[in-house]
């Protein structure tokens, strides 16, 4: 007898007969309940009402599990080993698709749900939603960007779901978005919420050169440079950071445009408050060099004090030097108060007054009359520059360098270096100036010979030359000048040109200065006063004639 056993051929037969053997609910790919029947070390055998049991790797129930043989579990399906009918299930499975069924349910009512960050991919991380794993990209995890996520993994925070694909496998879910939502409705909160005055906490989110912006929640605030301390502060990132929570002032609310201005040092005492009090003019105090610009040096007196020492007033002797050269910044030093302005903010302070006056004790050693010697540090075009000790100059004007020489002739006979000797003429201690004459070591001949003669003489003198609209003649041995002004009466006399050397003329002496040895004529004076006198002598001898006419008789018997 000849018996025929077919075998069925294709799956879509096999599946027909395990589906009548062991129902819907056990096909592979299914979520089904199972009774723990026993435990090994590496698995937990499961009864699910097939034919022999399935098994599941012990580590997917977690560290620790508390399991018990005769628990009744939630599984899934994973496959069949072998015609035997063992089975593989898994628990992680089972649990990650009824994750799958909440989330996608959570997706559709726009709901949020609660993840744990719990690892790092290529640009991202990954996110543990009670089973299902998602993906977490690095833009969606803030509302700005973030240098430390550590204490933002581990914890369960809620994310909104952009993405699912259960196909694929891929969840993609947003941080930022719940941050953003939250932010808009705490920043609708808080902007009702401010004004003026109000003492608010923030977080400080950036830090820039001219202050910081502080994240007040759902709202910034610009925290500026000048408002952050009453003392000095050169950079923000010396006194914060970002992460830092602050506690700030609202000093100014634009509600136009929402902008905020903040300030910290607001809380604190002002300390310019009764500075007049502290700070007297004449004072003597100790401070510290906190910045150092080309016009001078900022000194920290206390905290929030500081006083500017101007450059003219760190040195007696140092001139024209860069602060810097004079003080370092952190330096302790002593300085004098000079002003204090306390509605301006401003202490005006000096280092020089601290020190002997080098001005005043050389003056005291050396009155005006003195003769010096010292040598000469530089010749410029108006005169020479005398160095008298290691920190004091006089000068020597070039009018005070000869009697009868001036100009470049006056110092051609002079070199860098040369040791010379000097009168002190004049003394200014508060200019810090003193003022040599080598001429005035000898007496001036020319000018003795100018006690022969006062103002209002009439004299005769010699033409030697003429010069730069000036004459220059000699009266008894002495050199005097005529301006070409003074030539003439009228214009046209007073021509140059007319005068020759040797040529003998009559004047009035206009000016005797004695100091500077210089005579001074006037052809012109003579000229006048010798028709005034004229006008008196024939005025009543020739009534009846006119001006005129007396004058051409007076000339005429002159």
């Amino acid at each position: 007898m000849n018996t025929e056993f077919q075998v069925p051929e294709t799956k879509e037969v096999f599946a027909d007969l395990l589906k009548e053997q062991m129902g819907d609910q056990h096909f592979a790919g299914s979520v089904v309940k199972g009774t723990i029947v026993r435990i090994t070390p590496d698995f937990v055998m499961v009864d699910v009402g097939l034919k022999s049991e399935g098994r599941i790797p012990l580590r997917e129930f977690g560290q620790n599990p508390e399991l018990n043989v005769g628990d009744v579990i939630e599984v899934y399906v994973d496959r069949y080993e072998d015609r035997d009918g063992n089975v593989v299930l898994s628990r992680e499975k089972a649990r990650r698709e009824e994750a799958w069924q909440d989330l996608e349910k959570a997706m559709n009512a726009g709901e949020r749900i609660n993840g744990v960050i719990f690892g790092r991919v290529k640009g991202g991380f990954t996110v543990d939603l009670n089973g299902a794993i998602a993906f977490l990209p690095g833009s969606q995890i803030d509302i700005r960007p973030i240098r430390d996520i550590s204490p933002l993994m581990g914890i369960s925070q809620p994310f909104q779901i952009l993405k699912m694909d259960k196909v694929r496998g891929n969840i993609v879910v947003s941080r930022r978005v719940v941050l953003e939502e939250t932010r808009a409705e705490s920043r609708a909160e808080l902007i009702d919420a401010i004004k003026e005055g109000s003492i608010l906490e923030g977080v400080v989110k950036n830090v820039t050169d001219y202050g910081a912006f502080i994240d007040l929640g759902g709202v910034d605030g610009l925290l500026h440079v000048t408002d952050i301390s009453w003392k000095r502060i050169n950079h923000p990132a010396e006194v914060l950071s970002v992460g830092q929570t602050v506690k700030v002032q609202v000093i100014k609310f634009n509600e136009d445009n929402q902008r905020i201005s903040l300030g910290m040092k607001q809380l604190e005492n002002d300390p310019w408050q009764n500075v007049e009090e502290r700070f007297h003019v004449g004072d003597v105090c100790k401070g510290k060099v906190t910045n150092i610009t080309d016009y001078g040096a900022f000194v920290e007196l206390e905290d929030g004090i500081e006083g500017l020492v101007h450059v003219s007033e760190m040195s007696w002797t140092r001139k024209n030097v860069h602060p810097g050269k004079i003080v370092s910044t952190s330096q302790e030093v002593e300085v004098k108060v000079l002003e204090v302005d306390a509605e301006k903010r401003r202490i005006s302070l000096g280092i020089k007054q601290c020190t002997p006056n080098p001005w005043a004790a050389y003056v005291e050693e050396h009155p005006v009359g003195s003769v010096i010697e010292g040598k000469i540090k530089n010749i410029t075009e108006f005169g020479l520059f005398i160095g008298l000790n290691d920190e004091i100059d006089g000068m020597i004007h070039l009018s005070d360098i000869s009697w009868d020489k001036a100009g470049e002739e006056a110092v051609k006979d002079y070199t860098k270096g040369q040791e010379i000797q000097a009168k002190i003429i004049d003394v200014d201690v508060e200019k810090e100036r003193i003022s040599l004459g080598i001429k005035q070591l000898t007496e001036n001949a020319n000018a003795t010979a100018l006690d022969n003669f006062k103002k209002g003489d009439n004299v005769k003198a010699t033409v030697v030359d003429a010069a730069d609209d000036v004459l220059n003649v000699e009266v008894d041995g002495v050199a005097a000048t005529i301006k070409k002004a003074d030539l003439a009466k009228d214009k046209a006399g007073q021509d140059l040109s007319k005068f020759k050397a040797g040529d003998v003329v009559e004047a009035k002496v206009s000016t005797v200065d004695k100091k500077k040895g210089k005579l001074t004529l006037s052809i012109k004076a003579l000229e006048i006063e010798e028709e005034k006198k004229a006008l008196e002598e024939y005025s009543n001898t020739t009534s009846g004639s006119t001006l005129g006419d007396a004058l051409g008789e007076a000339l005429k018997k002159k």
